[in-house]
């Protein structure tokens, strides 16, 4: 038993000596700091859905007839455009349209022209429907696009709009003489028979300008016709179905002819009326005293009275109606057509047909724009109001001169200068409705 204990003890002395004399261990090595993950590159910021694949550097060549501060503010519109999808813009303006039709003829137009409704018509072979650009129909307001669609296609792309149903006054002048402003046409007509009653002139009518005389004859017919007729009734004199001897158009031509060739209503009668410059006929109701309380003319009017008379305060001294009882709006638009489909054009007519474009249009207080992103937008009080009229509009009529091909419009413009001359009434709107009639059957 002695040997066992003895054995135990040499064991554990030996264990005990071969501990105290081994290596220790090294101390464990601290981790090495991990290094920092390096910050991720920010994604580069997408380009917006109506860039359409345009590369930067892409160029758009645009042939306009705008020049000076409607130049400066179309640039201003398309700069998003141009400054988010990296787009040249390669602009051109001139006032000839025998330059755009020599390039179309000799096949190098213009990537896009800005121009009116008949050229559409007249270069729709070489043109591109807007809707496969990029465009969508929806983004308009009621009737704005349909001058545009020719056969179905739909080939132009209204921009730059104005309304023409509308009348300037002076609210000044009307609480002096203690007239109202109608809101029904059977008021506008008393209101025009208590100014006679006065002793006043009503209506300034003057129409005079070149070889274009008559053009304000006809916008007045035109909305005479929306008040009595309709707008269904105007779209079928454009689309022929409605000939221009109807019975309906011959009353707006004896309701026009009354105030237009009397001087107990307008300025100088029948003379005045042919003899007096557009301008001028603007500026007599502004005058001091006023040469007559009201007068008929599209929305550029407030131009020309703030040009002539720049200390006039819109909403005070000068201001608009819209024609008591017209169903719907008469009006005229710039029109953008497209002879690429290049991606950069693309861009371009999803742009002006966004919201963004709608947007911008307002901002820059560029007339109107159908695009119903405009709405809301607008900062100028003027064009604040004729925007109010021209969204709630029932609907949107183009220019019938504007729109019948084939020399429609002159002929238009004589037979109202004719008549307020003293022409026989019947012969005048047969001669034109048969030349409507030649003009729609090419």
């Amino acid at each position: 038993m002695k040997s066992y204990w003895k054995i135990i003890a040499v064991f554990v002395l030996a264990m005990l000596v071969l501990t105290a004399c081994a290596t220790p261990a090294a101390p464990e090595e601290p981790a090495a700091p991990e290094e920092p993950a390096a910050p991720e590159e920010p994604a580069a910021p997408e380009s917006p859905a109506w860039c359409m694949g345009a590369a930067e550097g892409d160029t758009v060549s645009m042939l306009y007839q705008w020049s000076g501060q409607e130049e400066e503010r179309l640039n201003q519109i398309l700069k998003p455009l141009a400054d988010e999808c990296g787009i040249v813009l390669q602009p051109e303006s001139t006032r000839d349209q025998a330059l755009l039709d020599t390039r179309v003829q000799a096949g190098n137009p213009p990537d896009v022209a800005f121009w009116n409704v008949t050229q559409i018509l007249q270069y729709q072979d070489s043109l591109f429907a807007m809707d496969a650009l990029g465009a969508s129909k929806d983004a308009y307001i009621p009737g704005a696009i349909d001058p545009g669609v020719i056969d179905g296609k739909w080939l132009g792309l209204p921009v730059k709009s104005d309304i023409k149903t509308i009348i300037w006054y002076s609210p000044v002048n009307f609480e002096a003489a203690g007239y109202t402003v109608p809101t029904t046409w059977d008021e506008l007509d008393a209101l025009v028979e208590q100014i006679v009653a006065d002793g006043n002139v009503p209506w300034s009518m003057g129409m005079e300008s070149g070889d274009a005389t008559g053009w304000t004859g006809t916008d007045f017919l035109q909305d005479i016709m929306l008040v009595k007729q309709g707008p269904d009734f105007v779209m079928g004199i454009i689309d022929g179905s409605v000939p221009y001897n109807d019975p309906g158009v011959k009353e707006a031509y004896e309701i026009y002819g009354k105030w237009a060739t009397d001087p107990a209503y307008t300025v100088g009668g029948a003379d005045g009326t042919l003899s007096t410059g557009f301008n001028d006929a603007i500026l007599k109701v502004f005058s001091d005293p006023p040469e007559a309380y009201m007068v008929k003319q599209s929305g550029f009017a407030g131009g020309t009275i703030t040009t002539q008379y720049p200390n006039l305060e819109f909403g005070t001294d000068y201001d608009f109606f819209v024609i008591p009882g017209a169903k719907g709006l008469q009006g005229g638009s710039d029109w953008m057509m497209a002879f690429s489909d290049k991606p950069a054009v693309k861009a371009l007519v999803s742009y002006l047909s966004s919201p963004e474009g709608g947007e911008a249009w307002a901002a820059a207080s560029f007339d109107l724009s159908p695009n119903k992103g405009a709405e809301g937008n607008y900062t100028d009080v003027s064009l604040i109001k004729k925007a109010e009229a021209f969204y709630s509009a029932e609907g949107f009529t183009p220019d019938i001169g504007d729109t019948i091909p084939g020399g429609f419009g002159s002929a238009e413009f004589t037979a109202v200068s004719d008549y307020v001359n003293g022409g026989d009434l019947d012969t005048i709107l047969a001669e034109v409705a048969a030349i409507q009639a030649d003009a729609l059957a090419e």
